[in-house]
């Protein structure tokens, strides 16, 4: 075995490896015990033997047909459990619906009665053929209705992934993950050249971004499988008091003057969570965070455009904390209901 191969073949087992652990962690070591923890060990599990058996039959083309049935076979509960995960995390669901208990007996049974009556070794045509095939396009169908059933998280992820909370992140990396997996597989089951070579590396990268979100989240990991934590809810003297605070640091830290400034960023100088924060300022202040930081970005710009003609407006919204003109412009007139330009000329008219 060459170098090359000998690295691929490594990273491929211990993605593969590391998929084990992690399959038992979740199914066992967790502190708190969520449905969604229990399928997404389930569908590590599945994952992990699907990756086990790609890196040993693409290294050693002589072992039994029954490996590779096996690790067919596998693909056939990634799907529904990448279903389950999402649906039992998103929605908060705590107790295993009749109806998925079902839908997992049956395809339980189909592996079962199509691996007994129709073994590979025996039936190598069908399998490479047909069953492969089938069981590519429903891996491909129950990530399609994952996708689309939870469209508005993986909307807002892409949109604002810096303020999106930490089980967002986390949902959505399981799924992005997921299909970049499928997709790898797909394109190796296609013969596109050069694909399956790297199905392993993919597969230990995804799996090795898990384990970081784990460790990065290892004092609290229940915000990262349920979004709705409950918080003490606060009363009216503590929203005052964190008000304050929350004033006091953009205005003498200047934390809005930060392009890059995210929800988690303010939570932090805070000594607070994330939702903690965007709970308040929703229920208490009745804002958004980027509508909240940009009132000040906006207050602040007005001073500078009196105190000083000479500024161009772009670089007075790139002092200001905005990333673009665009954005300062539309911000702007949000908060005053005209354009910068209206505004200082109408300023220094009076």
């Amino acid at each position: 075995m060459s170098i090359g191969k000998e690295i691929l073949f490594f990273f491929g087992a211990l993605g593969a490896f590391n998929g084990f652990v992690l399959s038992l962690y979740f199914f066992f070591l967790t502190q708190k015990k969520y449905l969604s923890n229990y399928f997404l060990g389930a569908m590590l599990l599945a994952l992990s033997i699907r990756i086990t058996v790609t890196v040993f039959v693409y290294f050693n083309n002589d072992l039994p047909k029954t490996y590779l049935q096996i690790g067919l076979s596998a693909c056939l509960l990634i799907g529904p459990f990448l279903y389950f995960v999402l649906q039992s995390g998103i929605h908060s669901i705590v107790k295993i619906p009749l109806q998925w208990k079902l839908h997992i007996a049956v395809w339980l049974a189909i592996i079962m009665l199509a691996g007994f009556w129709f073994p590979y070794q025996n039936y190598p045509i069908l399998w490479n053929y047909y069953l492969v095939a089938l069981i590519f396009f429903q891996w491909f169908s129950y990530s399609l209705l994952s996708g689309f059933e939870n469209r508005m998280l993986l909307q807002k992820i892409i949109s604002d992934y810096d303020n999106a909370v930490p089980a967002e992140k986390w949902f959505g990396t399981i799924f992005l993950g997921n299909a970049l997996l499928f997709l790898s597989y797909f394109l190796g089951f296609s013969r596109v050249p050069f694909v399956s070579c790297i199905t392993g590396a993919i597969a230990f990268t995804f799996i090795l971004y898990l384990i970081i979100l784990v460790l990065m989240h290892r004092k609290r990991t229940d915000d990262l499988f349920v979004f709705n934590i409950k918080e003490k809810k606060l009363n009216q003297e503590e929203a005052f008091v964190l008000f304050q605070k929350l004033e006091k640091l953009m205005l003498e830290k200047s934390l809005f003057k930060n392009p890059n400034l995210s929800l988690n960023d303010t939570a932090k100088e805070l000594g607070i969570s994330t939702h903690q924060l965007s709970q308040f300022l929703n229920n208490n202040i009745g804002k958004n965070f980027t509508t909240f930081v940009n009132e000040f970005r906006i207050n602040e710009a007005c001073e500078i455009m009196l105190s000083n003609e000479k500024l161009t407006l772009e670089s007075i919204g790139y002092d200001v904390g905005f990333n673009s003109k665009s954005t300062f412009f539309a911000a702007f007139k949000k908060h005053t209901g005209t354009t910068p330009l209206n505004y200082q000329i109408q300023a220094l008219q009076t």
